[in-house]
């Protein structure tokens, strides 16, 4: 069974007969023996911990705030912002609040500060930035600034 499983036999204060480790062998099964039953526990928790898929959690980098927009022929719209929180970084991706209502999800085409092109801009100063494919960019409108993060899910 454990051969047609790729299944691991577990032993607890036992020893497999000569027999038995030869067909194991054979078979390539892999046997553990424990002599602790903590030892043999903790070692089939974490395998199954690493078996279940990680959690994704969104973590909230940075909030900018729309003060100015600029219609750019071939460009788009730049909005021109200032960063209320966190650091703004030109890979993390972004979502458009306009009066608490989530109106795009995307990432950034460009971040700019002055006439530089930066990979994050830090809370308290402005810049300049773009969003792929989406040009409806308002003043007062809030841009918020995102990353996924995986943890790693573990049993109670």
């Amino acid at each position: 069974m454990a051969a047609a499983s790729n299944a691991i036999i577990i032993g607890f204060q036992v020893r497999p007969s000569s027999n038995a480790r030869k067909i194991a062998e054979k078979e390539q099964i892999e046997i553990r023996l424990y002599s602790v039953i903590y030892d043999a526990i903790n070692e089939v928790k974490s395998g199954i911990e690493g078996m279940l898929a990680p959690e994704e959690k969104e973590e909230i980098t940075a909030t900018t705030e729309v003060r100015e927009t600029f219609k750019i022929s071939k460009v788009g719209t730049i909005a021109g912002c200032m960063v209320k929180e966190g650091k703004l970084s030109r890979n993390a991706k972004i979502r458009l609040i306009r009066d608490g209502i989530v109106i795009f999800s995307g990432s950034l085409g460009s971040l700019k500060r002055f006439k530089d092109d930066v990979k994050e801009v830090a809370s308290g100063y402005d810049c300049g930035l773009n969003i792929d494919g989406f040009n409806d960019i308002k003043v007062g409108d809030i841009i918020e600034a995102y990353t996924i993060v995986e943890v790693k899910r573990k049993l109670s």
